[in-house]
């Protein structure tokens, strides 16, 4: 009966111990297991970039505004181009350049300068301009618009300026059309007119440019 009663005991310690052992070794592989690994960086942020509810950067410049440091540099025309070469006028540094018959264009995205001579027996009025070149530009500009006649003073002397409105060619790229503003400004001495024209995008904000442009134009 003794044997028997130790027996039991050692069986009964060896089972206890094994379910220790079971619980313990449970225990110890859930509490020393490493914690979840962190969701990854979305790619937007792994590269710097907005993530989707980050505001779009803003722009240094609304579309068609010209930089405030523009440069500007003299054009005086040469005889290949124009019959009558006697002015100079300052256009924006590093536009791209268009010669035609009496016509030279600056272009830069969306700015346009052009300059055209011709001959002309009598100086251009308020009256002559709104009777015959509005109604000519009526019909070649697309959805000519808002056109405005008066004189202003310029540095050459007092001049005739129209204002109008109207909408670009289509990009041939893009297949866009912008909606541009037009400054037409008709210089007059002894026989010559030279008409400088002056467009871009109607919400830029190039007053202070088509000012220096302007105000430039000089008869030699």
């Amino acid at each position: 009966m003794a044997a028997h009663a130790r027996t039991s005991a050692v069986v009964g310690l060896a089972l206890v111990a094994t379910v220790t052992a079971a619980c313990s070794g449970g225990t110890g592989s859930h509490s020393g297991s490493a914690p979840p690994s962190p969701a990854p960086a979305s790619h937007a942020a792994a590269r710097g970039g907005n993530t989707p509810n980050s505001p779009a950067p803003t722009e240094s410049n609304p579309p068609g505004d010209i930089p405030d440091n523009q440069v500007y540099v003299a054009y005086r025309p040469g005889g290949g181009t124009f019959t009558f070469t006697g002015f100079t006028v300052k256009v924006p540094e590093g536009w791209a350049r268009t010669d035609q018959k009496n016509t030279t264009v600056f272009t830069d995205k969306l700015n346009t300068v052009r300059i055209t001579a011709a001959s002309a027996s009598s100086a251009p009025t308020v009256g002559s301009v709104t009777n015959t070149v509005v109604p000519q530009l009526r019909t070649h500009v697309p959805k000519f618009a808002a056109p405005k006649v008066s004189e202003v003073p310029r540095h050459a002397g007092r001049v005739v300026l129209l204002t109008y409105q109207g909408d670009s060619a289509k990009d041939p790229v893009t297949g866009k059309v912008v909606r541009d503003a037009f400054e037409r400004y008709a210089f007059y001495r002894s026989g010559h007119e030279v008409d400088l024209t002056l467009s871009g995008p109607v919400n830029a904000d190039n007053v202070d440019p088509w000012r220096i442009v302007s105000d430039s134009f000089t008869w030699q």
